[in-house]
């Protein structure tokens, strides 16, 4: 691969992900490599693909090229290719550009990735310092290493839904939130991998899972449990170890606050009208206690006046406190705009469509420019003709580039079936970390 010195491609450029994962997790990871700047090269089923593809409605799009909205979320900056990985030619494909990648990302049930002829060991006989990222639902091994991992099954089984909600009441978070940590974190321990291989010159397998990922947040409820031996229960809109820290209904509509500091709970006792030396209130762990008393009363306070007057007043005050916005009102909201979370890019069949962006800035630099979700198989072309160029350079040298011998055949693939297009909000060059 070639890099880019303008550093429009971010600091993967030059790496290369071969995505072999469907569904979230693992597409998730790879989509995330390829924000950062890597090229990734997705393999689907020929005829349906991604199993995303068929979730929804919402579909868009002709009546004859319908997309899912959920495909759309999890696969931008990818090309498509598609191969039968039970065939001699698919898996001749995975050979070729496992040779060549940096990254091979799967989310296969443990063991189905081994009958596939594609064992660690062959990988890394194909090459040496391949990164593989192995994505499961409960563990490679142990009782429950060979459960399929499904992301609301994972948050029940690992404890979040019973964290979550309203008491006697198990309740999921809203967005698939085990299977985008687990590729989160996949994608922590593959960057972690390839700056190891950096000293070392050898990839390692990376593993990861629905579960673990789960248990990697429980955080201070887990400790609460590890080593006081205290069962947490859930809390619903309110904090479970401070007070008063969450959601409360004001004249027209809901606010939330966070007093967690002594200092902010006497600024929110002034601007309420609560004594901050109230003895049934005096330390926080005394308001945890008392956590639906305090409610009660600051709700009956919020009553008096609209969510904006209060909002108003406790800005005022210096304590932290913001509205629950709808997501509709997210994506029109100035500062999500100017943060550059949300991308515009040309869909071949969809035309210009808005995605949400990437979550991290890099100063004087970053990846600039995003390219579409692909449709299924549309760089089956281009991506073949690429790894031919590539062999042919191998098997004559002397016709390569001069100066670099992929540039030619990354240029090409630059070009092939690629549109891209930059951001929706363009900075002011003075805000160098936002991406232009």
């Amino acid at each position: 691969m070639s890099g880019d010195p303008s550093g429009i491609r971010g600091p993967l450029d030059g790496r290369l992900v071969l995505d072999l994962s469907r569904a979230l997790a693992g597409p998730h990871a790879a989509m995330m490599l390829g924000d950062l700047g890597a090229r990734v090269i997705k393999v689907e089923l020929p005829g349906g693909g991604d199993d995303t593809r068929g979730w929804g409605p919402p579909f868009v799009g002709p009546a004859d090229a319908r997309e899912s909205t959920y495909f759309l979320a999890c696969n931008r900056n990818k090309e498509s290719v598609t191969a039968d990985l039970k065939s001699a030619e698919g898996r001749d494909l995975v050979t070729r550009l496992a040779r060549r990648a940096d990254v091979l990302i799967e989310n296969f049930r443990p063991g189905v990735l081994d009958r596939l002829g594609f064992t660690v060991e062959r990988l890394h006989e194909l090459n040496p310092g391949l990164v593989v990222l192995s994505i499961s639902g409960f563990g490679h091994d142990g009782p429950h290493g060979g459960r399929a991992g499904y992301d609301q099954i994972a948050q029940g089984e690992a404890g979040l839904m019973s964290l979550t909600g309203e008491p006697g009441a198990p309740t999921k978070v809203g967005t698939p939130i085990a299977d985008l940590l687990a590729g989160i974190f996949g994608v922590s321990g593959v960057l972690a991998a390839l700056l190891e291989r950096q000293a070392t010159g050898r990839g390692r397998v990376v593993r990861t899972s629905l579960l673990s990922s789960m248990i990697g947040i429980h955080s201070f409820q887990g400790t609460r449990w590890t080593v006081a031996g205290d069962l947490p229960e859930p809390t619903g809109n309110q904090h479970p170890s401070i007070a008063p820290y969450g959601l409360f209904h004001c004249a027209d509509g809901d606010i939330q606050l966070a007093a967690g500091s002594p200092a902010l709970w006497r600024a929110l006792a002034a601007v309420t009208g609560l004594d901050p030396d109230d003895p049934r209130y005096a330390g926080n762990g005394d308001r945890v206690r008392r956590r639906d008393e305090l409610a009660a009363e600051l709700t009956a306070v919020f009553a008096g006046a609209s969510a904006a007057d209060w909002l108003a007043r406790l800005d005022a005050a210096g304590v932290p406190a913001g509205k629950v916005r709808g997501i509709d009102e997210v994506y029109a909201w100035e500062q999500t705009r100017q943060q550059g979370l949300v991308v515009e890019v040309e869909h071949p069949t969809l035309g210009a469509i808005e995605l949400p962006g990437p979550p991290w800035r890099f100063d004087d630099g970053g990846r600039r420019e995003h390219t579409a979700p692909p449709t299924l198989g549309q760089h089956d072309a281009s991506v073949r003709a690429w790894l031919d160029a590539r062999d042919a350079e191998d098997e004559h040298p002397s016709d390569a580039h001069p100066c670099d011998p992929s540039r030619a055949a990354d240029d090409a693939h630059r070009d092939a079936g690629h549109v891209v297009a930059a951001d929706v909000h363009r900075a002011p060059r003075t805000d160098v970390g936002t991406r232009r």
